[in-house]
């Protein structure tokens, strides 16, 4: 490509980020990457009404996390800030004003009260709710059907007004979409949208073509949801800049889950992430869960992510962020609903844990273990991981899986123990202490070594005896090779754990 490339994801600041969003970031990301290009993050942020304290950091942390940050933000200003919208307000205006100046846009000087009435007035049983549009705008108070002399004291007057866009019926407007291939719209059946609001701010339709011009953005890739907002936002880039200048678009699918398109509250109902990360509405207080809090990688969040839609033509599944660049091609999307299966999710996420090592893990597990009160050796730690990594799903499974390395197990349960025990194996338990305490360290060869030969000189089968010490050093029946647990765990916590239920076992 001659002009080089430049996508930009442009969120709005008004809670968490949903997978929709997060995928969204990842293909502009993968795709400026492959292309040598630019990834611009813009916040639009011209409805201040749903502003949210906080929400733009948030933003900003989901990136961070999953390793996709920006080229340009409004905290890596390049030249063609500002990179919040309310931040550049005053240019808005200029280009509204220069639309209504060519005939297509007028002022409308409507109150909430014209526009109720309105609604109600064209309201019928096959319009039930009407729009401002062709229809309907020679009945309502605007400089379409105003004096000019009116219009000039109205202006004059600072009257409240928004700015329309001038829909003409009877065309059709078609362009082509990078996943859809050509899409056409009737202009009859598309309304006037309001392009600069009352108190001078832009709509998102004017602010988005406004600032992907002068961004020379080249591509941008969005989700379907604003495929009915196309013909707008072509005739803005029509009579504004020039069609030629348009960047080439691509509106993704949505995501799906079990009940149509996968929502906030599929997530509290399903017990199921929905964010990137959680996060709690500041005026409600109403927590959603994140794909990060429950434990996740942040290599598996994107992999799967990656996947929600788009794959290579291969049977691959499990790809690293590079594999990811290197392959991605946006003609793979899909351009119908990707089903969101959070059973998979997890087998992705578990298919990294295996794949990580026990180094890569560490920061991951530690912070696990820290807010649970476990401060462990990270030398033991990442053997401890290398050990349980392929038991863990989530990297909250560390914990149970790991805690008992760092600790004795809060209970020992020994019911699985009690109907075949015997004084035989107390025996056996208390000489296999005896012996291990005549090394002066330990190899996990060495505790099975001594444990197989004291079982043999007992004419006791050895697994008649494992379960039982597993229990006694884990709590349960749970966790990796036994005897690589005495290793790590070392002679004297052996014994200890060991001696503690012999003592259990004879209270009862």
């Amino acid at each position: 490509m001659s002009k080089r490339v430049r996508v930009r994801f442009a969120p709005s600041p008004t809670g968490g980020l949903h997978l929709g969003g997060m995928r969204t970031v990842l293909y502009n990301y993968l795709f400026a990457k492959q292309q040598g290009g630019d990834f611009v993050l813009r916040i639009e942020d011209t409805d201040q009404s749903r502003y949210v304290d906080g929400a733009e950091d948030y933003i900003f942390n989901c990136l961070r996390w999953c390793g996709l940050e920006p080229d340009e933000s409004p905290g890596k200003p390049g030249k063609f800030g500002p990179y919040r919208q309310s931040e550049r307000k005053p240019m808005y205006r200029e280009y509204a004003e220069r639309l209504v100046s060519t005939g297509h846009a007028y002022y409308a000087f409507d109150t909430p009260d014209d526009l109720d009435k309105m609604r109600s007035e064209f309201k019928t049983d096959t319009n039930p709710s009407p729009q401002y549009d062709h229809t309907v705008r020679n009945n309502m108070k605007n400089s379409l059907v105003l004096p000019p002399a009116e219009v000039q004291s109205l202006l004059e007057a600072n009257t409240p007004h928004v700015i329309r866009i001038k829909m003409f019926p009877g065309e059709k407007i078609s362009f082509i979409d990078m996943v859809r291939g050509e899409v056409t719209f009737e202009t009859s059946v598309v309304d006037d949208k309001v392009l600069l609001k009352a108190d001078g701010m832009p709509t998102y339709h004017l602010a988005v073509v406004v600032d992907d011009y002068l961004m020379q953005i080249t591509h941008a890739f969005r989700g379907e949801e604003w495929l009915p907002s196309a013909p707008v936002h072509i005739e803005l880039w029509k009579h504004l800049f020039g069609l030629e200048a348009m960047p080439q678009w691509a509106h993704l699918p949505l995501i799906l889950g079990p009940n149509g398109k996968l929502s906030k509250r599929d997530g509290a109902k399903y017990g199921f992430p929905v964010f990137a990360m959680n996060w709690t509405d500041p005026k409600t207080g109403e927590l959603v869960k994140g794909f990060h809090d429950m434990g996740f990688l942040p290599e598996a969040f994107i992999n799967l992510l990656a996947l929600l839609g788009w794959n290579d033509g291969t049977e691959q599944e499990v790809f690293t962020k590079e594999e990811l660049i290197a392959k991605f091609s946006i003609d793979r999307v899909h351009n119908g609903g990707a089903k969101f299966d959070y059973e998979k999710a997890k087998w992705f996420n578990h298919e990294w844990i295996k794949k990580s090592s026990g180094q890569a893990l560490l920061s991951h597990v530690n912070a696990q273990l820290n807010e649970n009160g476990i401060e462990a050796d990270e030398q033991i730690l990442i053997k401890v991981i290398d050990l349980v990594k392929e038991r863990c799903t989530l990297l909250t499974d560390f914990f149970e899986q790991s805690a008992f390395f760092f600790r004795d197990p809060a209970t020992v349960d020994l019911s699985p123990i009690k109907p075949k025990w015997t004084e035989d194996k107390k025996i056996f338990f208390l000489e296999y202490c005896k012996r291990l305490k005549s090394l002066t360290s330990l190899t996990s060869a060495d505790a099975e070594s001594i444990f197989k030969l004291l079982a043999a000189e007992k004419n006791i089968k050895p697994g008649e005896l494992q379960l039982p010490l597993r229990i006694m050093l884990v709590g349960g029946k749970f966790g990796p090779p036994v005897f690589d647990i005495a290793s790590l765990i070392g002679i004297d916590a052996t014994c200890a754990r060991i001696n503690r239920s012999l003592d259990l076992l004879s209270q009862n």
